[in-house]
């Protein structure tokens, strides 16, 4: 089927018609997930995850952070490399990215799927699980997540691929990413988050992602949160797998958002070259020189990850890299909204941060704490599944208490979001003065007319509210 913008739409149209699969339509039960409705699917459409190598990454928090900088690592090498990731900031299409030869020296090595390919990709999982559906041998149409799994991997198969590397999307025993056999599995950092959906304990959640392993496969994962790391022993002990700690990436001190010394305790001159994260590593015979864009104390156990599992990749999979590829690869990792600074013209700097749990928050709280005293207006909004209460009070206080301080509240961009009126709420029951404003963007604009240019703006609390802030900033 030949494409256009047209079938481009429509494809996006029918996905987002589908809805997602944490919500459920009223008078319809909760959805269930089921990875033998993936196999099939996938079956059916010539099994494609399995005419490509890939890496598998699970858990809470920093695993797109991982993936991002192992894919641009192997780009930055030559090798065809694609990546998946979950959900999207802007536009779905940014899920799904491959190597570009044609990048500048300095953006970014990988790129989205155009909107012809997702399309045409798009009709043909379509076409295939309404045909599966019709026949009986699938209940309903494949989900979003599914579905875009499902384009994902034709995409990379068609393109013939070195490496893949997938995010996982929820989880990891179910997830529909995990129909493929992976080179090595990957288990970033587990806290409490989808607990509805996962389990209420560390312990439960950490058995879930888990799920990502293999019988006499590889691992690579860090040292955390005691429970978390009694299961992933377990677990990798009753499978027999091999375990790979990334703790000899850690830097030894703390070297992350140094700011620079012209700064001057002011942000008119801040860019977002002065929040990268800098500092030297021994990997193998040589020293490499760390410089990722990716900001916070929290991305160097990412960073760490990624190199770990780029050297189990070299010594056992016949993959090579030269430590120069690596520090390009890291240099030009390309990972926006984690605590990514824009700065518009003649208005105050606005930070954006995906922090959407309890974790994610307290990373947030601890870059914001290493800034300069300057006036500051926190704008958020989360999900209603979300600890509301919890993120408050992580995030509220460093923005309360000056009268230079301002706390904004609006709702995210989804239909999952908590609504204004339990947000402001959550935020008098904790005593914290809050104005509300019911549309994102009035949000933002409100920001910069109270913020004056030498504060900062940060936005906060959901994806889905960063993502269409971000959006608006950049046009």
């Amino acid at each position: 089927m030949s494409s256009s913008p047209t079938s481009y739409a429509a494809a996006i149209h029918s996905l987002t018609a589908r809805g997602l699969e944490l919500v459920s339509r009223p008078g319809e039960p909760r959805r269930k997930f089921e990875l033998d409705h993936m196999r099939l699917l996938a079956a059916a459409l010539g099994n494609p995850q399995q005419q490509f190598r890939s890496v598998l990454i699970a858990g809470t928090n920093g695993k797109g952070s991982t993936a991002s900088t192992l894919a641009a690592i192997f780009s930055a090498a030559g090798y065809r490399t694609g990546l998946y990731t979950s959900p999207h900031l802007v536009r779905v299409n940014e899920r799904i990215q491959i190597y570009s030869p044609t990048s500048s020296p300095t953006g970014p090595l990988l790129a989205a799927i155009s909107d012809n390919d997702f399309a045409r990709h798009f009709f043909r999982v379509e076409e295939v699980a309404q045909r599966l559906v019709a026949s009986g041998d699938l209940p309903h149409l494949p989900s979003f997540f599914e579905t875009i799994t499902a384009i994902a991997f034709c995409h990379f198969a068609e393109l013939h691929l070195d490496l893949v590397i997938l995010e996982v999307g929820l989880g990891g025993r179910l997830d529909a990413t995990n129909i493929v056999e992976p080179l090595l599995s990957v288990i970033t950092d587990v806290s409490l988050d989808h607990t509805e959906w996962l389990g209420s304990t560390i312990a439960a959640i950490t058995r879930e992602k888990a799920g990502i392993l293999r019988r006499d496969g590889v691992l690579v994962t860090l040292p955390q949160h005691p429970e978390a790391n009694q299961v992933i022993g377990e677990c990798a002990m009753e499978l027999n797998v091999t375990g790979i700690s990334a703790a000899d990436f850690i830097p030894q001190r703390n070297v992350s958002f140094e700011l620079a010394e012209d700064v001057a305790h002011t942000f008119a001159a801040i860019t977002p070259q002065i929040f990268r994260n800098r500092y030297q590593l021994v990997f193998g015979p040589a020293e490499i020189q760390i410089d990722s864009p990716l900001s916070g104390a929290h991305q160097q156990r990412n960073i760490a990850l990624a190199l770990t599992a780029a050297r189990a990749l070299c010594s056992r999979n016949g993959f090579s890299l030269t430590p120069q590829q690596i520090e390009t690869g890291i240099r030009r990792t390309h990972w926006p909204a984690r605590l990514e600074l824009i700065s518009p013209a003649n208005s105050a700097p606005v930070l954006l941060d995906v922090a959407h749990n309890p974790a994610g928050a307290w990373s947030l709280r601890s870059a914001i704490s290493a800034l300069p005293e300057t006036p500051r207006t926190l704008l958020f909004g989360c999900l209603a599944d979300k600890p509301v209460a919890e993120m408050m009070q992580i995030l509220f206080p460093l923005f309360d208490g000056d009268p230079s301080h301002r706390i904004l509240l609006t709702p995210a961009d989804s239909q999952r979001a908590a609504s204004l009126d339990s947000l402001i709420a959550a935020a008098a029951e904790l005593g914290y003065a809050a104005e509300a404003i019911p549309d994102p963007h009035a949000a933002l604009t409100r920001a910069q007319a109270i913020t004056p240019q030498n504060g900062i703006i940060v936005a906060t609390g959901s994806l889905y509210l960063v993502g269409a802030l971000r959006g608006h900033l950049l046009g």
